[in-house]
């Protein structure tokens, strides 16, 4: 598999926040209505004010969000695609690596059936 030497980690991190349902929940709020603050995120998902801040958090540690200044000193919440996309080229990759040896597999096991 080859990637950029920092693309591991950053995939990694993509995984692990993507990994909670609620977290999914956030990013699929994000995508669906665009930048949000926190309080708009709760009135849009059966999440709690406090566990919305802490996913998005985690979120933003992956990199998967960044947090702009809005007006009123309220903070909005915008996707950011880079790490996601690292991500897709990790399971890419993998695929890749994986397709030789599984059709090596088929050809094999379709050969012993022939042979039967």
């Amino acid at each position: 598999m080859r990637l950029p030497d920092d693309a591991e980690p950053v995939a990694e991190q993509v995984f692990a926040a993507l990994a909670d349902p609620s977290r999914r929940a956030l990013l699929a709020s994000l995508a669906t209505n665009g930048p949000s603050t926190a309080t708009d995120l709760a009135t849009r998902l059966p999440i709690s004010r406090q566990a919305i801040a802490k996913h998005l958090g985690l979120l933003a540690d992956a990199g998967l969000v960044t947090a702009e200044p809005g007006e009123r000193r309220r903070v909005r919440y915008r996707l950011r695609s880079a790490p996601m996309q690292v991500a897709q080229q990790f399971l890419a990759a993998l695929a890749r690596d994986w397709d030789g040896p599984l059709a090596a597999l088929k050809d094999h096991l379709e050969s012993e059936g022939d042979a039967r």
